[in-house]
């Protein structure tokens, strides 16, 4: 069979700042199960094509029309492009698969326009759909996340498509998808593997892509993609220190303060990590990610802050992921305790998240019952700067004002000056950099948001959940998105439907689950 795999990874470069990040930042997203899934494919002898979107090109033109099954994945943010994409694909006779995380967050959705969608899948499940085992309108699942994470020798052909550029040139961001686990141990209520079982993969799999990595693409960068990376930390860096010190590669990781505690930061550095992203999300929830027990306010922040310090001295560049937006958020307490946060690590970037109601996650379910999510507004701007829910304990001005307010200290000529005084690792101040430029586009798109509440009654009136009525305003963002796929999609395809996957009263949703 002739087998297609697109990996949506970002939405179209429209300003020039964002075609310098796609190209560079963007691009390195490629995720590991679309990879899977055509070594798997290549396994059984069907003949793969592989490619990946990343905001810029024709996605439509990457992969053959003359496929017999075309498998896509995506975010939500790019939805609408993977939608027109499987409409071509169709009109082409092609059988049209899709999976990932909207595929998992929204599946109802997906079958209006996909044969089938799946929510896990493993190798089994694969050989099925490619030799025509289920019929169109199908939700499919296996019964758990597979194991068979292909190793990154098998894995070539997709790496060197995804990271490099032209096939053959690597850059220092190049990067090599791996992951060490499946799963989290946390139950964080806006994510969507909040009910995921954590199971850590082989660590005879990781020394063996280790060893391939040191041998055959010296000093390669490696993001992990597990959602809470080294859990089992003795279990998997006693892997990563069995690596001779000279061939340790650079690594990248997403964890919790939890795990990262005592003399685990000397370890990071000796394995030579170059990125931690920690999850420290809330002032007052999820602490604990954060290892602070009960303590909230400022005492969690001088704490939070103090271990970011330990972490800063043995990791060249750290993340601080946050949440504003949260029911527990009110008044002024959320953001001056971010910018205290900010001036007390300057050396860990902040990134500063607007909830947003992902399908199957407890925050959907709690929004859906409070009549808090709008309804109306296309999956297309599920992500910053827009908000596509009522803020509880914040009016639509307010909390674009309040926004602004932590972005412009994030981003003040101070910050970015201090920031660089804490490196002395050129690449990282060109990230400082570019990010603070990054931040300084997202207060004028927050700004013109802000404006448009103040001044235009039906937009205000949307926004706070008194009107279905999309404005004017993001149908036409919605358009130059789309660009020359908009005329593919109309505007009542373009409007959610977010029934649950359960929903058996749905047209298409019938669920097979393989065991």
């Amino acid at each position: 069979m002739r087998v297609g795999i697109l990996d949506l990874l970002g939405p179209p470069a429209r300003r020039p700042v964002d075609l310098g990040y796609q190209l560079l930042i963007t691009k390195q997203y490629a995720s590991i199960t679309p990879q899977a899934i055509s070594v798997w494919c290549r396994r059984k002898g069907h003949e793969t094509f592989y490619a990946t979107y990343y905001g810029v090109g024709k996605p439509h033109r990457m992969l053959p029309m003359d496929l017999d099954v075309v498998f896509i994945s995506c975010y939500t943010q790019v939805s609408h492009i993977a939608y027109a994409v499987a409409k071509l694909y169709r009109a082409a006779g092609v059988r049209t698969v899709i999976g990932g995380p909207h595929a998992k967050a929204f599946p109802v959705d997906c079958l209006r326009f996909f044969d089938l969608v799946v929510r896990e899948c493993d190798p089994e499940l694969i050989e099925d759909i490619v030799t025509g085992q289920h019929d169109p309108g199908s939700m499919i699942s296996s019964d758990r996340p597979f194991d068979d994470v292909p190793t990154v020798e098998e894995r070539m052909p997709e790496i060197r498509s995804s990271a490099f550029f032209w096939g053959r040139k690597r850059l220092p961001l190049s990067a090599v998808p791996m992951l060490a686990s499946m799963g989290c141990p946390y139950r964080c209520d806006f994510c969507i593997d909040w009910s995921s079982t954590y199971r850590p993969l082989p660590v005879d799999r990781l020394a063996a892509d280790l060893g391939y990595l040191s041998e055959h693409l010296p000093g390669s960068l490696i993001v992990f993609h597990d959602p809470n990376f080294a859990v089992k930390f003795d279990e998997v860096f006693k892997t990563l220190e069995a690596q001779p010190p000279d061939r340790r590669p650079p690594y990248i990781i997403e964890s919790s303060l939890t795990v990262l505690r005592g003399d685990r930061p000397r370890r990071l550095k000796e394995t030579n990590c170059a990125m931690v992203a920690p999850g420290v999300e809330s002032w007052t929830d999820y602490s604990n990610k954060a290892g602070v027990g009960r303590t909230a306010g400022v005492a969690k922040v001088d704490r939070v802050a103090e271990h970011f310090a330990q972490l800063a001295e043995n990791v060249p560049y750290l993340q601080a992921n946050f949440m504003f937006g949260l029911d527990s958020d009110q008044g002024d307490a959320p953001v001056e305790l971010t910018k205290r946060f900010m001036d007390k690590a300057p050396f860990a970037f902040p990134t500063i998240n607007i909830p947003v109601p992902f399908g199957g996650t407890p925050l959907h379910d709690q929004l859906t019952a409070a009549g808090r999510i709008l309804t109306a507004m296309p999956f297309s701007f599920y992500y910053a700067p827009y908000m596509v829910t009522t803020i509880k304990n914040y009016d639509p001005v307010t909390y674009y004002e309040k926004l602004i307010d932590l972005y412009s200290h994030a981003s003040s000529p101070d910050m970015l000056r201090r920031r660089l005084k804490t490196t002395t690792h050129r690449p990282i101040a060109y990230v400082h950099r570019a990010r603070t430029a990054s931040f300084r586009a997202d207060i004028r798109s927050f700004q013109r948001i802000a404006d448009m509440l103040r001044s235009d009654p039906q937009f205000l009136a949307f926004h706070e959940g008194r009107s279905t009525a999309l404005p004017a305003f993001y149908r036409e963002i919605g358009e130059r998105m789309l660009g020359r796929y908009a005329e593919l999609l109309s505007p009542a395809e373009r409007t959610p439907d977010l029934s649950p996957a359960d929903n058996r009263s749905h047209p298409h949703a019938l669920t097979i689950t393989k065991r």
